[in-house]
């Protein structure tokens, strides 16, 4: 495996351990549908929680949900539409991102919840 997917892998394992600490229930992790794929799709009460998870080595390029464009947040909202269609559901749904980087301690993670609405989007 590559280094920079080992990343990615070790970043998402972080992020899931974070979101189940915080009480949210995981769903799905990496559910496709081709062409769309959600990192991780979880339930926070009667909520659909849709994660990307973006890991980066080290700050710089900056921050690692700075690399989230507007046509990656369209693929989510499609990506979003196709999963509630395949499993016919009308929850509430909410868009987060776990930004995760790795530090002396194990991973400095940041969640922003709702994080499309957070960012003007």
């Amino acid at each position: 495996m590559a280094l920079h997917n080992k990343l990615g892998t070790d970043g998402e394992q972080a992020a899931l351990a974070f979101l189940k600490k915080n009480g949210l229930e995981i769903l799905h992790v990496n559910w496709r549908r081709h062409p769309l794929e959600v990192d991780i799709v979880a339930r926070d009460a009667d909520v659909l929680v849709f994660v990307e998870v973006k890991t980066r080595r080290d700050m710089r390029y900056g921050l690692p949900e700075e690399a989230i464009t507007g046509k990656k947040e369209k693929h989510l909202y499609e990506a979003a539409e196709a999963y509630l269609e395949q499993y016919q559901l009308e929850n509430e749904v909410r868009f987060d991102i776990i930004s995760v980087l790795p530090c002396e301690e194990g991973w400095r993670i940041r969640h922003i919840p709702d994080a499309f609405r957070a960012f003007g989007g």
